[in-house]
Formats: structure tokens, C-alpha cells, sequence
């Protein structure tokens, strides 16, 4: 093949760790030689603006829209996301073509060892609705204050004694080379992020010879967990500003998915799980979460 393919990535060491990654991947599945793909870095929004929370400034888009305008625009010929990041509803001309095999979905605490080990009214560090929700949930003496960043920049505002603790997802962690940072945290604490720990890639919806390629890598288990995991959202009906936490595991011939919504002080949650036959099945659980859920937790959902 005489062209070369450009991925494009957001520039952080962990995007590009996670491009590097989708390359190798490729590189391996087609025989393909290392100069074949290029990477392109692209600045998004998301990381340009770190001292607001993502709810305040443009939720999720800010992480993808300008990888968007350059896969329309033809600049770049794949994307690569970390899932948890990507809106649940994309535009037409884009189609999510592959996912890496899922990695560690848990969160883990950096700062103290377990979440009852944090100092009384002590100070955590996130930006992340559903974080704070569930440790407000667990430990309502705790103070958040807004941590975003990439890791090395989260762990240097640690470091600082801007807070006494922090979360991050082992994923990332684990992906940089640095599984040694933190305490893994139970999923029977802490339930992830919906797509937590998964890597995806897009390309544009009429690119059958891109995505014929990227179908090569798809791992299908991860695929069907997170697509579970996006239609429990989008029959939520929810949003950056919702916190909501999900995972779907592969159990027989189907998946069991978990789920858990709060109110974002903590004072409501709403958990569930349900067996499900196929992934688009996932919003039978949303339904019957809200179900339960008081008028006031309801109305952080459009569900």
C-alpha cells in the first residue's frame, strides 16, 4: 500500500501512549510497515482549558470535536479516544470501527490507602461528577476540590498538598508504565465509568476501506461491554454533569451490567444490574433505575 494513514490523538503522554498503541496493533494485524501510519497530534479544547470543570466549558465535546472536524475535513484518517471520553451520541458521518481489548476498569486512590484511611474532612482531588458523588456518597465529611490535567500534572498538584488524595484510572496508570501508583479500589466500592479502560477508534462512516482495516483489531468482548455500557447512557439521558457509573461484563451467552446513579452530594444512590441478551438491551436498567430514583435525582437524567 502506497499511503499513509494518519491517526489522529490528542497530544497528552497518554493519548499518545493509547496511539501508539492502536499502531502497533495495526501494524502487527496487517503486516504493515512502521512508516505506513503517521500520528497526528491535534490540541482539543479539553486540554487547552484546565481550570474549569468540563460541565462548565462544553462537557465531552471538548475532547473530540476537534478530532471530529479534522476526520471531516480529511486531515486525519482514524481517531483514537479513550471511550469514557466520547459522547454517546456521535455524529452520522463517524462510526466507532474498532476497540482495543478493555484494560483495568477500576479507579485507584493515590494519596492514602483505601478511602477510610483518608484524614477526616480531608480534601480529594477530582473533576469527575461521578467520583465525587460516590465518594461523597462513602465519606461525607470529605471536601472535593477541582483536579483536572493530565496524570503527571493531577500528581504534581497532589504532590503540592493542594489536596490530600486523588483518583485516577488504573488504565491510564497502567498504560504509562506506572502500575506501582495507587490503591486499586473494589468496582463493589467504586463502580467505573461507563467504557472505562477501553481504547476505541473512529473513522469517517463512508471510509469502508479505513474501516475494513480497523475491523481487524476490534476486540469484540470490550466492544459489546462498552456498547452496553453508552446505551445504559443514552437511555439515561445523560450528561457530563450526571453521575452515573457502569460495567458490563460478557456472562454466558449475554452480559451482566451493573449500574449506579447518585445525586451529585451523595445523599441518593440508585443501584441495579440486569442480565441482558444483547448489548442494545441496556436501557431496560436505565429505565428501571430511574424507576426508583426520587424527583430530584431523576432530574439530573434527560431519561
Amino acid at each position: 500500500m502506497e499511503r499513509t494513514l494518519r491517526l489522529g490523538t490528542r497530544g497528552s503522554p497518554l493519548a499518545l501512549t493509547q496511539a501508539h498503541m492502536v499502531k502497533r496493533a495495526l501494524e502487527a494485524a496487517h503486516g504493515w510497515p512502521e512508516t505506513l501510519i503517521e500520528i497526528v497530534p491535534v490540541k482539543t479544547s479539553g486540554d487547552r482549558i484546565q481550570d474549569r470543570a468540563l460541565a462548565e466549558v462544553g462537557g465531552k465535546a471538548l475532547w473530540t470535536k476537534e478530532l471530529d472536524l479534522a476526520l471531516h475535513d480529511g486531515r486525519i484518517d482514524f481517531a483514537v479516544h479513550s471511550m469514557k471520553d466520547v459522547e454517546t451520541i456521535r455524529p452520522d458521518e463517524i462510526v466507532i470501527a474498532a476497540m482495543l481489548p478493555r484494560a483495568d476498569v477500576r479507579d485507584r486512590l493515590i494519596g492514602a490507602d483505601s478511602i477510610d484511611a483518608i484524614r477526616q474532612a480531608g480534601r480529594v482531588g477530582t473533576s469527575s461528577p461521578r467520583r465525587s458523588a460516590q465518594l461523597r456518597r462513602l465519606r461525607p465529611d470529605l471536601e472535593i476540590v477541582l483536579f483536572r490535567g493530565n496524570v503527571d500534572t493531577r500528581l504534581s498538584r497532589l504532590n503540592l498538598g493542594e489536596a490530600d488524595a486523588t483518583l485516577l484510572a488504573a488504565a491510564g496508570l497502567d498504560r504509562l508504565g506506572r502500575p506501582e501508583v495507587g490503591a486499586p479500589i473494589p468496582v463493589e466500592t467504586m463502580l467505573p465509568a461507563p467504557a472505562q479502560g477501553a481504547v476505541g477508534i473512529e473513522a469517517r462512516s463512508d471510509d469502508a476501506e479505513v474501516r475494513g482495516w480497523l475491523a481487524a483489531i476490534d476486540d469484540a468482548a470490550t466492544n459489546a461491554c462498552v456498547r452496553a455500557e453508552r446505551a445504559l447512557l443514552t437511555r439515561l439521558g445523560a450528561d457530563c454533569r450526571s453521575p452515573v457509573a457502569a460495567l458490563a461484563v460478557p456472562d454466558g451467552d449475554g452480559w451482566r451490567l451493573r449500574a449506579q446513579i447518585l445525586m451529585p452530594d451523595g445523599s441518593e444512590s440508585v443501584e441495579g444490574e440486569a442480565a441482558i441478551g444483547d448489548p442494545d438491551d441496556a436501557g431496560a436498567l436505565a429505565a428501571e433505575l430511574l424507576g426508583r430514583a426520587s424527583p430530584g435525582l431523576r432530574a439530573h437524567f434527560a431519561g
